[in-house]
């Protein structure tokens, strides 16, 4: 079948094709009610359907005679440790972990927060929690206390499951003094806590609350599936909001797990015993879909990494990796690429791998720039797959469909829609916007199994978010636009649209064309206040390593390519060169932090920052440049 087929079906008759899709995983109760509202009137998928996810992950290949094939990998080499898992054994860890927790008192729609590393147990606590049916709410490991209590007092979990510590590069992060202070700042206090004691900073446990895991787990006894219903959460994943209050995302059981068993082979094109990397970590939604979860489903051996793109030890780390476990397809953010990219710019170490078994590179996280896209492919040799896709949705709302049909690309688009997201561009006043119109990036209702139905205990505020702005639509909050052949074109943020002179022009449109200068390796274009026009662009520059060129003439040599581009009323006039950009410790910048220092306002150092330093060392150099007044901070 084509993609056009493919999709059309699925637009056309949503119900038919995902009771189809359904019918390719194992359910203890078929679903016959495939697509229903609920009480709030939002759409359900296999309402009356019972599955337990972590069966589908695990014991359905044991099963059927998988036991003995890898199901995990473990690759540190903050550590020097590597671990591999078997079905067999894995299914051991998860159902004696599971006991681990009955033991503890947790059951069925209780909730467990998971604070770790990227180590196996981490994958172990997620599971284990599934298979009772209890809801478990991953918080990205050293995240600072005042955002873990907010997490705790959100979730009221009955048990909390950390390590000792975590790895950087050159340093340990104490993760117990950090859960121990969220702990006293919390207002919900847990019954009990869990640490997976690491040799490189064991952690103090308190008597009476913290338990040893080891210890536990040594006298625990091996616990079967729970049935849940297929609208019961699987889990809750905290992402940024506006109003500074995390949204827990709600993840259901049943759309979730046909969700990922599809995208597997229609996506990736992955099949069971294929090898799968995404280089992410179980913090965020990539590594819930596509660490843990969907490879498991699908029957995949999945990739547990403990490093960085560079410096662990070297930019060659991935290629590394690739090759020693014959890797088919590679997940990562295009960050993860540029780095790479600035320490190794002619892809000198990727020679000294074997990448004969690679065959798709997968970007998503950010916006694919198109220099990042075509010096991976030059360098690597071979295809780059840019989709698209958000935390609420779980899974890609636009990529191209290797298992189904691979198409052109174009680079800067994450190619076309996928089954199931019914994408539409809207103008200001809810109406479809033209072929090539920039407006806001919206999904018709309903949409499809796996995306998120609620934000855990506050539907009012999944409303408000998301679908009172044009009512029959999920509004994502990214702006773009479709082109004439179906191809849609993410611009960015709608909070990314700067108003030049009454010209509404996208940010990332200019950062494409700005990363296009030999001399960048990476950049940030956000709008500075300015009397006369409103706002004018300021590209904030980081060069490769080794380049050493006057910024003067970098700079006039960017306003000419911007005025190039995209025309003189892009008003690109000004480019700054920074040592280093602000990130999340997933690699996004923090635009968000950079708009407010350019407009004056008060800004925190957030917790989710992997330099702080580099925020306030940008807003000196834009004072010293005269482009603000005073510290804002």
């Amino acid at each position: 079948m084509s993609y056009k087929q493919e999709y059309s079906k699925s637009v056309e008759d949503p119900q038919g094709f995902w009771q189809e899709k359904a019918s390719a995983i194992s359910w203890f109760k078929e679903p016959q009610t495939i697509l229903s509202q609920d009480d709030n009137d939002i759409h359900r998928w296999f309402a009356d359907g019972e599955l337990n996810t972590a069966y589908l992950a695990l014991d359905y290949h044991v099963e059927n005679g998988r036991g003995e094939q890898a199901a995990l990998i473990y690759d540190s080499p903050v550590t020097g440790n590597k671990k591999t898992y078997t079905y067999n054994e894995l299914l051991d860890e998860v159902s004696r972990t599971a006991g681990m927790l009955v033991d503890l008192g947790v059951g069925k729609g209780d909730r467990v927060v998971v604070y770790m590393p990227m180590i196996p147990q981490a994958a172990i606590a997620m599971l284990a929690c599934a298979r009772l049916g209890a809801i478990h709410s991953v918080v990205f490991g050293g995240f600072a206390p005042s955002e873990l209590a907010m997490r705790i007092d959100d979730a009221e979990p009955k048990v909390i499951l950390s390590a000792s510590c975590g790895i950087e590069v050159n340093r340990v992060i104490n993760y117990k003094p950090m859960l121990d202070e969220a702990i006293s700042i919390a207002t919900h206090k847990p019954s009990a806590s869990v640490v997976w004691q690491r040799e490189q900073s064991p952690g103090l446990l308190n008597d009476g609350f913290d338990h040893d895991w080891a210890s536990l787990l040594a006298t625990a006894k091996p616990v079967g599936c729970t049935p849940v219903n297929a609208a019961d959460p699987l889990y809750v994943l905290y992402t940024s909001g506006t109003t500074g209050k995390p949204k827990g995302v709600v993840r259901d059981n049943g759309g979730h797990a046909v969700a990922m068993h599809y995208s597997m082979k229609a996506i990736y094109n992955m099949d069971a015993g294929d090898v799968f990397w995404a280089a992410s970590d179980v913090g965020w939604v990539v590594g819930h879909s596509y660490i843990v979860y969907a490879p498991l489903i699908r029957g995949c051996t999945t990739i547990f990494y403990e490093g960085k793109p560079v410096f662990t030890p070297d930019a060659g780390a991935f290629w590394r990796v690739a090759a020693e476990y014959k890797v088919k397809a590679i997940f990562a953010a295009p960050t993860a690429f540029r780095a790479i990219k600035k320490e190794d710019p002619e892809g000198e170490l990727i020679k000294a791998y074997d990448l004969s078994a690679l065959e798709t590179i997968f970007m998503a996280g950010e916006r694919l720039d198109p220099p990042t896209y075509e010096w991976t492919v030059e360098k690597t040799g071979k295809p780059v797959v840019d989709h698209w896709w958000q935390t609420e949705t779980g899974w890609a709302i636009a990529g191209n469909m290797v298992g189904i049909e691979r198409l052109p690309v174009k680079p800067g688009s994450s190619t076309v829609p996928v089954p199931g997201f019914n994408v539409q561009i809207l103008n200001e006043s809810g109406e479809p916007a033209a072929v090539n119109e920039q407006g806001f990036v919206a999904l018709k209702l309903p949409m499809p199994p796996g995306c998120l139905p609620t934000v855990w205990g506050d539907i009012n505020r999944f409303r408000s978010g998301y679908l009172d702005q044009f009512p029959g639509y999920y509004v994502s909050g990214d702006g773009g636009y479709l082109d004439e052949d179906g191809y849609l074109f993410i611009m960015g943020r709608v909070d990314d649209v700067i108003n030049v002179a009454g010209h509404r022009l996208s940010t990332g449109e200019m950062e494409e064309v700005v990363a296009a200068h030999s001399a960048v390796a990476e950049c940030a274009v956000i709008g500075i206040n300015d009397d006369l026009k409103g706002q004018q662009p300021l590209g904030l520059i980081l060069l490769k390593n080794g380049v050493d060129m006057d910024h003067d003439q970098l700079e006039q040599e960017l306003v000419q390519m911007v005025r190039d581009a995209i025309g003189p009323l892009a008003c690109f006039k000004r480019a700054l060169v920074v040592s280093r950009l602000p990130k999340t410790r997933s690699g996004k910048i923090l635009r968000r932090s950079l708009r407010q220092i350019a407009a004056g306002q008060e800004y925190g150092i957030p917790s989710t920052i992997d330099d702080p330093a580099s925020l306030p060392e940008i807003e000196g150099l834009m004072a010293e440049a005269g482009l603000i007044s005073a510290a804002a901070s």
